[in-house]
């Protein structure tokens, strides 16, 4: 058990029967009243967010979770298929739990994840990853009233807009959190 008043962000608890992660959180003493604690949560199954008002007294159950490194083997449906770099276990987990990040990982990526009870509920993707450009179109020079970009297809299949001078066979990088451009490699 913690206390709603231990709360920090990346703090996970079960509540309501699921699995959260504390996002953010603020103190509150307002007056003669007791203490408050306000507390946005998300909820590592479904990926909602809900914000919740506690009694600094209040107490929540605590789950332990274990961040482990593991590689993207391969996708399996909607699911990809990652293996545990320490005990070479494999898990499959729901494209959803990967979020739109799913689109830029390629085979052999090392990826952290945090496994409770066996398996896995949340995914960190590496924050760049360097992929080859299968498919771009030629820059036509003064081509510049869209902004200077053009898309190009990568060899994941993902399409990102690029800068004119990029060209099919180039290893560029991209920032999987943003999913753009972060130059070349």
């Amino acid at each position: 058990m913690i206390s709603v008043t231990d709360l920090r962000p990346g703090t996970k608890v079960e509540m309501d029967g699921s699995l959260w992660e504390c996002v953010d959180y603020q103190h509150q003493k307002i007056g003669r009243g007791g203490a408050k604690v306000v507390a946005k949560f998300k909820n590592l199954e479904s990926g909602s967010t809900v914000e919740r008002t506690f009694n600094s007294g209040e107490k929540l159950n605590d789950i332990y979770v274990e961040a482990r490194e593991m590689q993207y083997l391969y996708p399996d449906g909607d699911e990809l298929v990652l293996m545990d770099l320490e005990s070479y276990e494999q898990y499959h987990v729901p494209r959803a739990v990967v979020g739109d990040v799913a689109k830029f990982l390629k085979e052999g990526v090392v990826l952290i994840s945090d496994v409770y009870q066996g398996r896995v509920i949340k995914v960190v993707p590496p924050t760049v990853v360097e992929l080859e450009v299968v498919e771009a179109p030629p820059g036509i020079k003064g081509d510049t009233a869209s902004g200077g970009s053009k898309p190009a297809t990568l060899e994941t299949g993902a399409v990102v807009n690029v800068p004119l001078f990029v060209e099919a066979g180039q290893v560029i990088k991209i920032d999987t959190r943003k999913g753009e451009y972060a130059g070349r490699a």
